[in-house]
């Protein structure tokens, strides 16, 4: 296997978990966190992320992030937007100051890569 190449398996892995503690909305949404790769210094980290059902508030400053929706569905609203929701084998970028709300209807998995 080349050390230039990074396959997204979780074979291996062990996932941590987590919360958005005060920034939950609605529901009990409970996040399990496949960490793969820290790299450039730490300032970028890719990996797999799922939620639980529920709604919780994001804020995006000093980061970027691009995602492919591998399960589930995700419903995205920027603070004084329209709400647009990815499904599965939909990709999609959050851009450095986006703030907003994130709502998973159904357990939801995405594959990303953030750099901050």
């Amino acid at each position: 296997m080349s050390d230039l190449l990074l396959t997204f398996s979780l074979e291996g892995i062990t996932p941590r978990q987590d919360t958005p503690g005060e920034r939950t909305l609605a529901g009990d949404p409970r996040f399990t966190i496949w960490n793969l790769e820290r790299a450039v210094d730490g300032k970028l980290v890719s990996g797999v992320w799922e939620a639980t059902p529920g709604k919780w508030r994001v804020d995006y400053e000093g980061k970027w992030e691009f995602c492919t929706i591998t399960a589930g569905a995700l419903t995205i609203t920027e603070d004084g937007g329209e709400p647009i929701t990815y499904k599965q084998g939909d990709s999609f970028i959050v851009r450095p100051g986006f703030k907003g709300v994130w709502e998973a209807t159904e357990t939801t998995r995405k594959l990303y890569v953030v750099y901050r």
